[in-house]
């Protein structure tokens, strides 16, 4: 039974033009890493690098001779009837223009629900437009009413408005 024990494992470098010898064990990972590389790229149709000339790829297609454009398109490349892109069809940076509304929506209700729920309701959103980080203690001293009072309606006031927001 014949060995490859003497057996030479050798990779060619493209751009230097030159074979290097290397041990087994990192000619196998590179063939297995390359293989898998040019599959893809041939499944994409970006690569036509006939079988007898495998052993030059070095996975840098965009430098490579049997390179295709295949499936990449530039995302300012035109679509159909030609006048909508794929970069017009991508989704800006912030929030979505639903969500954006759908706030201003839950904001009008809550502030509706607060003048419901207490006559000095104004006030309030003044005072918290002001500083948003107001103490409930230096609203109540702004109002005039009790603090532990206040406190309370406060408390009954935030409940009403979770059942609001659906919470």
């Amino acid at each position: 039974m014949k060995t490859n024990e003497n057996k030479v494992y050798r990779i060619y470098e493209k751009s230097l033009r030159r074979w290097f010898e290397v041990p087994k064990e990192y000619y196998e990972t590179y063939d297995r890493e390359r293989t898998a590389y040019r599959k893809r790229m041939q499944d994409h149709g970006r690569c036509c690098c006939p079988r007898k000339k495998f052993w030059l790829c070095d996975m840098m297609c965009e430098d490579c001779e049997y390179r295709r454009a295949g499936d990449l398109l530039s995302l300012d490349s035109p679509e159909g009837d030609g006048s909508v892109t794929m970069l017009d069809q991508q989704e800006a940076p912030g929030p979505r223009m639903e969500d954006v509304i759908a706030d201003r929506d839950l904001l009008a209700c809550l502030i509706t629900r607060l003048r419901e729920l207490d006559p000095e309701a104004d006030t309030i959103l003044a005072l918290w437009q002001e500083n948003d980080s107001i103490s409930d203690r230096a609203i109540a001293k702004a109002l005039g009413r009790p603090q532990r009072t206040f406190a309370d309606q406060m408390k009954r006031i935030r409940t009403e408005l979770r059942k609001v927001r659906g919470y």
